[in-house]
């Protein structure tokens, strides 16, 4: 993970007798870098950090390697580090980078987040006016067409062991919306999704799987033009808070990939050189908050 090259390099780290040795740099850049290890001193790969510059510009970012490494040429200056990892506290450093030099911060330790509230056992039911389930598809192989479903209802219950709770979510199939009535109408044709014969989507649940963190897998089967597939939603838990009248509301993404193949919406149409104008993916995202149920 680098920054990008300029004219006029030069080796780096040559008498530290390590890896960097003969790395190249530009020469009025230096070297930042750490590594990112857990509280039990385990690296933690693909942590998320973002190098700023003494005005709070972004310079670089990306996620740590396999080794959990953080490692960027950066021109000489001064420079604040900050990563993130899923599960816990975000961590921040200061760093001053001279030209041919290597300014390393070590091991930096990342601590455990306390995970946010659970909701409180009992019915929920997802709140349609602060809740989205979008979805996105490949158009003639290179643009991409997004729409969402404009009705929607969906009970959750939650159970003393968030694992053993359950959900039922039903989507009125004709409210399909993609800002063009009449591609709209297409879709919701005996091409697609035939609402005159499947009014409605499903998707009923009862297996919560904790992931890790805010992380969670969400496993059930969903009902799509008459068929029924198991589906996983990639879900991540946002907590609880409170709306504009004092209402407890819990809120979570999720998304995940569908395959029309498999719900038997095979209509397609090729064009020029053998590009299809629909893709075969799907990609869904949701956004869902839920109150208890009145």
């Amino acid at each position: 993970m680098f920054g990008r090259w300029l004219n006029g390099r030069r080796a780096a780290g040559s008498a530290q007798g390590n890896a960097l040795a003969g790395l190249e740099v530009p020469r009025t850049a230096g070297l930042l870098s750490c590594r990112v290890l857990d509280p039990v001193n385990e690296v933690v790969p693909l942590a998320e950090f973002v190098v700023t510059d003494s005005a709070g510009r972004k310079v670089f970012g990306g996620e740590t390697d396999p080794f959990g490494n953080v490692l960027a040429t950066v021109p000489a200056g001064e420079y604040r580090l900050a990563v993130t990892a899923e599960g816990f506290t975000p961590f921040h450093a200061s760093a001053t980078v001279v030209e041919g030099g290597h300014a390393s911060l070590g091991d930096v330790t990342l601590q455990l987040s306390a995970p946010p509230q659970l909701p409180a056992p009992g019915e929920w039911e997802v709140e349609p006016m602060h809740s989205q389930i979008g979805f996105t598809a490949r158009h003639i192989g290179l643009a991409r067409i997004h729409g969402r479903f404009n009705n929607f209802a969906g009970a959750v219950r939650i159970a003393d062991r968030m694992e053993d709770s359950a959900m039922h979510v039903i989507i009125d199939a004709a409210s399909i919306d993609t800002n063009v009535q009449m591609r709209d109408d297409h879709l919701r044709s005996s091409d697609f999704l035939d609402v005159g014969r499947y009014p409605t989507m499903e998707f009923y649940s009862e297996r919560f799987v904790h992931r890790g963190g805010t992380r969670w897998g969400v496993t059930g089967a969903l009902t799509l033009h008459g068929v029924s597939r198991t589906v996983t939603l990639d879900t991540q838990y946002l907590g609880l808070g409170n709306g504009l009248e004092g209402e407890t509301r819990a809120a979570c993404r999720a998304t995940t990939e569908l395959h029309r193949e498999d719900f038997t919406l095979t209509w397609q149409t090729m064009l020029a050189r053998g590009i299809a104008a629909v893709g075969s993916s799907i990609s869904i995202d949701m956004d869902i908050q839920i109150v208890p149920k009145t």
